[in-house]
């Protein structure tokens, strides 16, 4: 059999396997998807309201779009968390086949097998979060930012507008990429066509909310900076507790100095990702080429986002992959390393949620060690990757 037909039989076996673990792991891996996406979308066939327009919403506003779509193939199986399944599968899909081209490509070939490993290594989170649609969107617009900067520039801005990680790519792409006003004018175009809709809908008001809405959130207990509160209420320290807030939905921690913790947070996140475009800009100054600078000034903004972050959601780890795979697309050799630390996380990270997520939500030694060990290697893959970049020599041959 060919190469093409090999990958393509495994992408449909990963996409069922993972798809079936989020019906079968404790925990409720695809909760989100029947508990939140289907009310929020339904709510909008209904009158009930639209989020992101008659409210503020925790989501850029292109998110509603693929939890309307996943309702036309709920409808045919009869099952909205099913019928998301399947649009993510299809999505996926999309960016599969424009990745593994005509199946020659070494390269090309090294990065399918890790996206397809990485998608099982992180399990039924990453497909059943909003996060697993802007994954595809990211490797698309990172495959074609060279020779169809506009299309790539119009895709990294709207995955950044149903989740706002792919903004770490679209600042590598546009310091990494010369014909960046392509990219700039691209992204700027849909992101005020986006706007106008919801300002033309009434949502003036709401527009940005998703923005001021991170800005107030305490530190939620995946989180690295999270690790001290965490280990502190494991240890039974007084004041120290992992709480459930009903607001945001999610497990935060408490504890000693941890608003002024939590307000410094956004500022150092500011500033870790400023100093990085800055080495970028320097590293671009000195000639280093595309295939060199973009993929490792991507992951190690991307890191930066998910290491220097009080949110730490489970499925952020689907945020590395898309640059990982490209990465391998232009250099297997060099980013061989860097994937299997990504995959290790991942599969770190499915440990903790959902499989051992009780250890966290009420503190045991074992699910808070595995923790511990998954944001050590997130934070190594920084520094690496940071360091990589530094390294990176003017004039080099890719």
């Amino acid at each position: 059999m060919t190469n093409r037909v090999l990958l393509w039989a495994a992408f449909a076996l990963v996409h069922l396997f993972v798809g079936a673990l989020g019906f079968l792991l404790p925990n409720e891996p695809m909760g989100d998807v029947y508990r939140v996406y289907e009310p929020w979308s339904r709510a909008v066939f209904s009158g009930g309201g639209i989020v992101g327009v008659t409210q503020d919403w925790v989501y850029p506003h292109l998110a509603l779009l693929p939890m309307l779509l996943a309702h036309l193939p709920g409808a045919l199986v009869g099952s909205y968390t099913v019928g998301w399944a399947i649009l993510v599968t299809a999505v996926d899909g999309v960016a599969f086949a424009v990745l593994i081209g005509a199946g020659r490509s070494r390269g090309r070939l090294t990065a399918a097998v890790f996206w397809l490993a990485a998608i099982v290594a992180l399990g039924p989170v990453g497909m059943y979060r909003i996060d697993g649609v802007s994954v595809p969107l990211a490797i698309l617009g990172c495959l074609w930012l060279l020779r169809r900067p506009g299309i790539a520039g119009a895709l990294l801005a709207a995955a950044t507008w149903i989740k706002i990680w792919p903004a770490a790519l679209i600042g590598a792409a546009v310091v990494a990429v010369r014909r960046r006003s392509v990219i700039i004018g691209a992204g700027a175009l849909v992101s005020a066509l986006i706007l106008g809709i919801v300002v033309a809908a009434g949502g003036a008001d709401h527009a940005l909310g998703f923005v001021s809405g991170q800005t107030g959130r305490g530190l939620q207990v995946e989180a690295p900076v999270s690790a001290v509160y965490l280990w502190g209420a494991l240890l039974g320290a007084d004041g120290w507790t992992v709480d459930y807030d009903q607001g945001i939905l999610t497990f935060q921690v408490t504890g000693p100095l941890l608003s002024v913790v939590s307000a410094l947070m956004t500022p150092a996140l500011v500033l870790a990702a400023a100093a990085v475009v800055a080495i970028g800009v320097v590293k671009i100054r000195r000639k280093v080429p595309f295939v060199r600078l973009f993929p490792a000034l991507g992951l190690a903004l991307t890191t930066v986002l998910i290491v220097v972050n009080k949110v730490g959601s489970p499925q952020f780890q689907t945020w590395l992959f898309a640059i990982v795979v490209f990465g391998l697309v232009v250099d297997r050799r060099r980013w061989m390393a860097p994937g299997i630390l990504v995959l290790v996380s991942a599969a770190l990270t499915q440990l903790v949620y959902p499989v051992l997520y009780n250890g966290i939500v009420s503190p045991e030694i074992v699910a808070v060690s595995v923790l511990t060990l998954r944001n050590l290697a997130l934070a190594v893959l920084m520094v690496w990757m940071v360091v990589r970049l530094c390294r990176l020599p003017a004039r080099s041959i890719p």
